[in-house]
């Protein structure tokens, strides 16, 4: 089927579709929607249109990045704007469809936002949001607005334009588009993709191999992965213009296994290219052949690493190999090859559809473009969000974060993954680009951003993250095999309270050697998070070895629960609740924690009644307790 006949397809689709006399809903199924109750509202949603003998439109979408807003639905009705609905829940969409769908109040208490042409008292249009209105997405434009599983979908939004542009153009002017862009690599190391490219272009040999590097790893990162299950094509189609520009005729995308329902947008959607002639021999009528395979890699975090993860595509070992040769040089099987990740594929679909001087009008002169990332850890609004380069860490966190939860202090942001480092409060007014991180001491990276509140131990978390890197690491270089494993263990003495003098310079020069002397960028920027929690909050490693203090009360060897004598009821509470059975005391007598049983859980401190707040948490502080219990108000 030609591409005309497929994109009049697609748009005589889409008109069917908006001049239809149903209503549509679109349902976020991605893994954070099907996580948080998705599967059960699409059941009660078809039972409840079956029940009123409603007919509609239910379409299955991606995340469209309000992860804390799951299940998340969206309702259009015939000549109406669209209202969004968080939190959805079976009894909720009940409401809905009774309320909305039927009786035509579209029940503005209930409404998270409205988008297209016209307003509903009481709700707010959607972009207009604090979450939402600083953002711009590129990469994620089409993720919760179609059907990823949808070829039509994608096309009758732009999809294949870029591919269609690209095939009329000589394969150098490509490269000089991208060049032009200033779209740098969104994987982690922000080299520039157009000088990328042109590497692997000008290397001899009638064979080359393209690569969607989807082996996404790090903790709390899930940008790849909702790119994939939200807009599969996109990605696809930033494959097919890179492979006809370098004159690659075969791809793999490597995926981790762990990722199931991405896997199986990604078959759905190749299945599809094959079928429109989008994929295979003469694509779009032209000389161009492509074919790509789908390798499913086991989860080793190393197999992020180019080389690791070519040797893992060929059958072998991911580990790491030395380079020079890079691979646009010398790659898979030896040939050349160019790896670029889930995010940079669908930004060349975007850049080559609507120009170069499109995408440079958005960033930093150094730092062109926008750039996913997953905003996790103690915010009141986590999700995934896209944002023009340059925007301060303070935009990221308090407006569209929407801040710290229960009010509390902000500590740290981690920016980068494992790989990454820990930014205080003082940076919070920095940019987010390459280098404005890099010479803070932290990176970019994939994109992954833990924000951490007052009750995190800055110690315990380069800790965290240094065992996770250690764990991954493949074994193959001595400075990454052991020095990781050395740090790791002066780190896991300082939170025990086994801390001794001249540990922080060890690290820090323990830090330097595996940074200087690993083969790969696992082992090259695992301290990071070390360094940069020296560099910020050396207090805090100097309380623990010192004082034996986590001035955080975070570290479980170094704080103790006491029961405060004056403030005890004697309600028993916190006793019943106890699961090490640490806590005597019977009725109207003040308890006491036995401290050889307890376990540090906390639990009597969270169930204790706020109106008593008898038990305290202390780190490195002597406390005069009763060691039996006695009555309540007693003076003994």
């Amino acid at each position: 089927m030609g591409f005309e006949k497929i994109r009049t397809e697609a748009m005589s689709q889409r008109k069917a579709m908006q001049t239809s006399p149903n209503a549509r809903v679109l349902i976020g199924t991605g893994t954070c929607g099907m996580a948080a109750g998705a599967g059960d509202v699409l059941e009660s949603l078809e039972s409840e249109l079956a029940k009123s003998n409603i007919e509609a439109d239910i379409i299955q979408v991606g995340c469209i990045g309000l992860c804390y807003a799951e299940p998340l639905i969206e309702i259009i009705k015939p000549g109406m704007p669209s209202v969004f609905y968080a939190n959805v829940t079976p009894e909720l969409m009940s409401e809905i469809v009774s309320d909305y769908l039927i009786a035509g109040n579209p029940r503005a208490d209930l409404a998270l936002g409205t988008r297209g042409e016209g307003t509903l008292d009481g709700i707010p249009q959607l972009f207009d949001l604090p979450v939402l209105k600083s953002q711009v997405r590129i990469a994620l434009r089409n993720c919760g607005n179609i059907d990823p599983e949808n070829i039509y979908h994608y096309v009758a939004s732009g999809g294949y334009e870029g591919l269609r542009k690209a095939l009329k153009i000589k394969r150098q002017e490509v490269i000089d588009e991208v060049k032009r862009s200033g779209l740098r690599g969104r994987g982690g190391a922000g080299f520039p993709t157009g000088v990328k490219w042109q590497f692997c272009h000008d290397s001899p040999g009638t064979t080359k191999y393209i690569v969607c590097n989807a082996d996404e790893g790090d903790p709390g990162a899930f940008m790849d992965r909702a790119l994939l299950e939200g807009d599969p094509h996109a990605v696809l189609e930033g494959m097919l213009i890179g492979a006809y520009a370098l004159g690659a005729s075969e791809g793999y995308i490597y995926i981790r296994a762990e990722y199931p329902l991405a896997i199986q947008r990604l078959k759905v959607a190749l299945k599809q290219m094959e079928e429109c002639g989008l994929l295979g021999d003469n694509i779009m009528d032209s000389a161009f052949s492509f074919h790509i395979k789908i390798k499913e890699g086991a989860g080793a975090f190393v197999c992020g690493e180019e080389t690791a993860l070519m040797a893992s595509i060929e059958g072998n070992r991911g580990m790491p190999r030395p380079r020079p040769p890079f691979p646009a040089q010398a790659g898979l099987w030896g040939k050349p090859t160019n790896i670029n990740n889930v995010e940079t594929w669908s930004n060349i679909s975007a850049i080559l559809r609507r120009g170069a001087d499109w995408y440079a009008g958005y960033g930093t002169e150094k730092s062109r473009g926008t750039k996913t990332f997953s905003l996790v850890g103690k915010i009141m609004r986590p999700g995934l969000i896209e944002v023009p380069m340059g925007i301060t860490l303070r935009e990221i966190i308090y407006e569209i974060g929407g801040g710290i939860p229960e009010e509390k202090a902000f500590r740290a942001v981690q920016t980068g993954g494992p790989s990454g480092g820990c930014l205080p409060a003082s940076f919070l007014d920095s940019p987010v680009d390459y280098e404005s991180l890099a010479e803070a001491g932290s990176i970019i990276g994939s994109g992954g951003m833990v924000v951490l509140d007052e009750d995190t131990c800055m110690v315990d978390i380069a800790r965290y993250f240094l065992a996770f890197t250690q764990a991954e690491s493949c074994g193959k270089c001595i400075p990454c095999r052991w020095g990781t494993k050395q740090m790791l263990d002066i780190l896991e003495d300082i939170v025990s309270g086994n801390g001794r003098e001249g540990d922080i310079d060890l690290l820090i020069e323990l830090s330097e050697a595996v940074k200087d002397g690993s083969l790969c960028a696992l082992g090259g920027t695992a301290p990071n998070p070390v360094l940069t929690t020296i560099r910020y909050f050396r207090d805090e490693y100097e309380a623990h070895i010192f004082e034996k203090r986590c001035p955080a009360l975070a570290c479980k060897s170094l704080i103790s629960y006491y029961v405060i004598p004056e403030k005890c009821e004697g309600c028993g509470i916190c006793a019943r609740a106890c699961p090490a059975e640490a806590i005597m005391g019977d009725k109207r007598m003040v308890h006491v924690i036995d401290q050889d049983r307890c376990t540090k859980c906390g639990t009597c401190f969270e169930v204790c009644p706020s109106k008593f707040s008898a038990i305290a948490v202390v780190s490195g502080e002597p406390v005069t307790v009763p060691l039996e219990p006695v009555p309540v108000g007693s003076k003994a």
